[in-house]
């Protein structure tokens, strides 16, 4: 490897192997702290390093001289993690979607700071920016900004599972009210009833048909739904495994047979 000293050893400029650019280290307020020159001739990257290490002596001097982790550190290890333990357990397109927020959004803005300095505050003035520079002049969609956050997020747990940050800022937005409360769409008494005596029927009436079993099958899967409260996914997913009959014994004189399932 080519390795060359500046400014009485104090900055080394350096080439690693089958690499186009130099590179340049050095060792300040207790930490070695490297970056690329961008530069292929030698001259070049000298006068690189020198304005660099200049730089970052300037920045100890004011006290702004970072000892920690970036957030573009951060939002590294996220992808290479994220990326490798879900594997086949999120679809292409949302770890895409992680990439893309990354990308065009929260590394430019976030990118250069210290873990610690993503406060609440950054996150404020974070939103700001979105709506300043949007190209339509509109503020971005309120579902955008939610899920940039939670890439922001990621990356956050992230840092704090590897102990490069000590807790979680808060993300919430400050002046925001409560979001319209959505619920899940339900049958009332009378119309659920309308439903399993209108699938007990079609299954009734295909009694000689090759859809006799398709049709039970709904019928059950209607009271089924209804009775143990699963969502669809659940149930599509459910086993017999996991479910197992007992006894209820609340009512004696009437034993009845109910379905629990198995956590």
């Amino acid at each position: 490897m080519a390795k060359h000293t500046i400014l009485g050893e104090k900055v080394q400029v350096y080439k690693r192997p089958n690499s186009r650019y130099w590179q340049c280290a050095s060792f300040l307020n207790g930490k070695m702290r490297r970056t690329s020159t961008k530069a292929e001739g030698l001259s070049q990257a000298k006068d690189f390093a020198e304005d660099w290490y200049l730089e970052l002596v300037g920045k100890a001097r004011d006290g702004n001289l970072k000892n920690e982790k970036t957030f573009r550190q951060a939002a590294k290890q996220f992808l290479i993690e994220y990326e490798t333990i879900t594997e086949g357990q999120r679809s292409p397109a949302w770890v895409r979607g992680h990439k893309d927020r990354l990308r065009l959004h929260l590394l430019p803005f976030f990118g250069a700071m210290g873990l610690s300095e993503v406060s609440s505050g950054a996150m404020q003035d974070y939103r700001l920016h979105r709506i300043g520079t949007s190209p339509t002049g509109k503020p971005p969609a309120h579902n955008t900004i939610h899920n940039e956050i939670v890439t922001l997020r990621q990356v956050l747990k992230t840092a704090t599972r590897h102990g490069w940050l000590d807790h979680l800022p808060d993300l919430s937005h400050p002046y925001r009210a409560h979001g319209k409360v959505s619920h899940r769409p339900w049958f009332s008494p009378r119309e659920y009833k309308q439903l399993y005596e209108a699938t007990r029927r079609k299954a009734r009436t295909n009694a000689m048909s090759h859809y006799k079993r398709h049709a039970e099958d709904l019928h059950d899967f209607v009271l089924f739904m209804a009775n143990t409260g699963l969502r669809p996914d659940e149930a599509y997913n459910l086993e017999h495994r996991d479910v197992e009959i007992v006894v209820d014994d609340c009512t004696p004189s009437a034993p009845m047979e109910q379905i629990r399932l198995i956590a």
